[in-house]
């Protein structure tokens, strides 16, 4: 009897309509049958499940019937690569992308890489934040040149959808949105993520930040995008999330 591969086994155990392998046996040497049936009504159960926990901006927007219905094709086709179901769902954005039956929501990829930012911001490492009074102590021209630390809890997400908006109408029941790009911070100041609207050039600011430039550098990247950015909101955003871990004087 030809042994069951293990490709042959996550082909019959993500598809209900497959037939039981054949080759399979239970604990006591008979044939698997009902068994399996059962074993792969709970793995889809569970993967299922951990898309609805996972996703709560989508869960809120779409409902559970749907994300349900969503969760179908999408465990078939992305099971697991890690045992940390808190993972689980990385390839979703990408998923609704190409996913027909949902093109004309053309904004779900983002809110998906929302979700999963948030997700991963509160499995992040821990850092002591840096006091905003060692800042505040620095001449403009010392500061100028110094380089800013980020907490490795920080994400930044660029979207061309109002995604701010949007998640204030799922988690809020914020109004309609305006059709305007929109990027958020997230940030995490205790124990929970938090997302933010970042003013324009913010992106640009905290990316510059994160490639080791100066925060003169990052200052003229923002104004580079956004001639109008708000530097010092910016830099309050990230005192007041605590996402600033160190300054790094320049000799």
């Amino acid at each position: 009897m030809t042994p069951l591969s293990q490709q042959a086994f996550r082909e019959a155990m993500l598809h209900p309509e497959a037939l039981v392998p054949e080759t399979l046996r239970d604990g006591h040497g008979g044939p698997a049958g009902r068994r399996f049936s059962v074993y792969r009504n709970n793995v889809a159960v569970g993967l299922t499940e951990a898309v609805l926990e996972g996703f709560p901006t989508l869960r809120a927007l779409l409902g559970d019937e749907n994300l349900r219905a969503l969760a179908a094709p999408f465990l078939r086709a992305h099971p697991p690569s890690s045992p940390l179901m808190f993972r689980y769902g990385e390839a979703l954005p990408a998923f609704l992308q190409r996913f027909q039956p949902l093109a004309h929501l053309g904004y779900l990829p983002d809110v998906a890489r929302l979700d999963l930012a948030m997700r991963e911001s509160y499995h992040a490492a821990d850092a002591t934040p840096l006091e905003p009074a060692r800042l505040a102590a620095l001449p403009p021209e010392v500061l100028a040149q110094a380089h800013l630390r980020l907490a490795p809890s920080l994400r930044v997400l660029r979207s061309s959808w109002p995604l701010w908006q949007i998640w204030q109408l799922a988690h809020h029941d914020g109004p309609p949105p305006r059709p305007e790009a929109e990027d958020i911070l997230i940030t995490r100041p205790g124990y929970d993520p938090e997302p933010h609207h970042l003013p324009a050039g913010g992106a640009g600011f905290i990316e510059a930040l994160g490639q080791g430039q100066s925060a003169e550098q990052a200052s003229g990247a923002a104004i580079a995008e956004a001639p109008d950015a708000d530097l010092p909101a910016i830099l309050g955003l990230l005192l007041q999330g605590s996402a600033l871990t160190a300054v790094e004087i320049a000799r």
